[in-house]
């Protein structure tokens, strides 16, 4: 699946592609296959609503190769607009998809971000998962400002591991700021950005059941465990969702269009 047969669908000025889990793995192995350098975002609401309030990460955001619908509310608008086949192509079930499929292609996995004890866990469960798949190697960054470049060093060391997939767990923004501006300067074919998905698959932070997930009540349940780091991302943030849902139904500019 190219880059251009990825359908897309506006929502609130964020091109999302309208995608499942399959046809977003497709793509992805399609873009290793002939080495088409890209990365991949995924979007949630925070994500949709940080597009809102900085045109450089919207411009960012839609200069990805795809942009999966990561959240229910995001899958919400998609079928309101008549996209009946888009469904949540979350972070860590791409994660987990693509590198069971790499047993079988043989694919080389690298993870930048996380924590060191976090990154050795997750290897741990990935290879038990997968004994097949291949990890080319990790590398847990120091705090890092948005946008700020990775030493040279460190890039040399993710080439020398050669890579098909670069999976960049610093959290949005500045994970899609870190592929963004590190795309040119690396040779690996796809990096995908993917949140707490280190985390998640790993163990070190719990991940919502499986039914609040799929109706839309996984920031709940986040904001539950993270409290004083999450509250303004998902108390404010959601609110702020609402908002501009609203303001764009009824001055009629984007939701609807």
């Amino acid at each position: 699946m190219s880059r251009q047969a990825l359908k897309t669908v506006n929502i609130l000025g964020v091109n999302v592609c309208v995608v499942n889990l399959r046809q977003a793995c497709l793509f992805v192995e399609e873009c290793i296959k002939h080495k088409k350098k890209t990365y991949v975002c995924v979007a949630p609401v925070s994500t949709i609503v940080d597009c809102q309030k900085d045109p450089e990460y919207n411009k960012i955001i839609n200069g990805a190769g795809m942009v999966t619908p990561d959240g229910i509310p995001v899958v919400w608008l998609g079928k309101l607009k008549g996209e009946k086949g888009m469904e949540r192509t979350y972070g860590p079930d791409l994660m987990l998809s693509l590198c069971q499929l790499s047993e079988k292609e043989g694919h080389r996995h690298f993870f930048y971000g996380g924590r060191p004890e976090t990154n050795s866990l997750l290897a741990r469960k990935l290879q038990g998962l997968f004994p097949k798949m291949k990890i080319a190697g990790s590398f847990a960054p120091s705090l890092m400002a948005k946008g700020q470049l990775e030493q040279g060093d460190v890039l040399r060391r993710i080439d020398d591991a050669r890579p098909d997939v670069l999976w960049v767990g610093l959290g949005s923004p500045k994970q899609d700021y870190w592929m963004h501006r590190h795309r040119d300067h690396l040779d690996v074919p796809v990096m995908v950005g993917v949140g707490a998905a280190f985390d998640f698959i790993a163990g070190t932070k719990p991940q919502a059941p499986p039914w609040m997930r799929n109706s839309g009540l996984e920031w709940l349940f986040r904001l539950c465990c993270e409290p004083r780091r999450l509250w303004k991302r998902y108390l404010i943030g959601n609110t702020q969702f609402i908002y501009y849902c609203l303001r764009d139904m009824l001055f009629k500019k984007d939701l609807g269009a």
